[in-house]
């Protein structure tokens, strides 16, 4: 089991809920060391005092706020801890909301709340009830690691989780990153939709949620380790050119996906072009006018263009 890494309690109005905090999320990721490259020595970084050019221990080092170049403030653990300030010691809940008024981008690391103790049984049980019932998700101020933090406790299973989110000024504006307006055919966006519905499920798809690149990792690591040629990455086919044609690769995509998926996916059906209707007006104009023949021929080319 991890181990708590914070202890508290929450502020529901008047109610108070001792809890634990401990990590919901675990990092897999595979872990390199620096090293020097002539004799594989290990490269570490070590805490060192520029003053009297030594290494200094953890228990040697302290906190401090630097308001000029020869005045530091020293700022201790239990300076922080003892922040007049109701959430220093407790996750004070502030507000209640939709969760679905919450954007995503906001939300961060998630923590699993821990009854802590007999006492604390029945209000946690109450707490999460209430969420549960009228699906809502509460908005709550918390103080970790020298800073006020904004967090959402939402039901997951029987659980509590708290997330940490972001301030509303930490969120930067996508308005610059908008691409210029272009237009868009009804036959391109519903093309879209296919392929949505080819790939449509109601959960995350098995082979879907696997870590590749982290399984890749640990191959090379093997093969290199017993002395073989590492799987390398296939060669990608250079694209035919810089001119994509959007529905050509829509309507592909959507073929991939449903041969994927099986023959019966379900996708939209694109109503049919309606271009055979103007063959018999180009066959009697060519009838009536033999002399314009070349004319005729090059009016296909005329077709209004689909802006990608």
């Amino acid at each position: 089991m991890p181990h708590a890494i914070w202890s508290g309690a929450i502020s529901f109005g008047l109610v108070t809920i001792p809890i634990k905090v401990t990590a919901a999320t675990e990092d897999h990721s595979v872990r390199f060391h620096q090293y020097h490259l002539e004799d594989q020595g290990r490269i570490r970084t070590r805490k060192f005092c520029e003053i009297e050019e030594r290494e200094v221990s953890a228990g040697e080092i302290g906190k401090g706020y630097e308001i000029s170049r020869d005045t530091l403030v020293a700022i201790t653990d239990e300076d922080l801890a003892d922040l007049p300030l109701p959430t220093a010691r407790a996750i004070e809940i502030v507000a209640f909301v939709p969760y679905e008024s919450v954007d995503p981008i906001r939300i961060g690391q998630g923590y699993y709340l821990e009854p802590d103790g007999q006492v604390a049984n029945k209000p946690y049980t109450l707490l999460r009830q209430a969420l549960e019932r009228n699906s809502k998700a509460a908005v709550a101020k918390f103080a970790w690691h020298g800073r006020e933090r904004l967090g959402l406790l939402r039901i997951k299973d029987n659980a509590i989780i708290l997330h940490a989110m972001r301030w509303p000024d930490e969120i930067r504006s996508p308005e610059s990153l908008a691409p210029a307006p272009v237009e868009l055919s009804e036959e391109e966006i519903a093309k879209a939709l296919a392929l949505m519905d080819a790939l449509a499920t109601d959960d995350i798809p098995e082979d879907v949620a696997v870590d590749r690149y982290t399984q890749a990792i640990s191959d090379l690591i093997t093969a290199k380790e017993k002395g073989k040629e590492p799987v390398h990455a296939a060669e990608q086919e250079a694209p035919a050119g810089a001119v994509v044609d959007l529905m050509a690769a829509l309507q592909e995509s959507v073929q991939k996906a449903k041969a994927s998926r099986g023959e019966h996916a379900t996708v939209h059906e694109l109503p049919k072009r309606k271009a055979t209707a103007k063959k018999p007006a180009a066959k009697k104009t060519a009838a009536k006018k033999t002399t314009a023949k070349k004319t005729t021929k090059k009016a296909p080319a005329k077709k209004p263009r689909r802006s990608a």
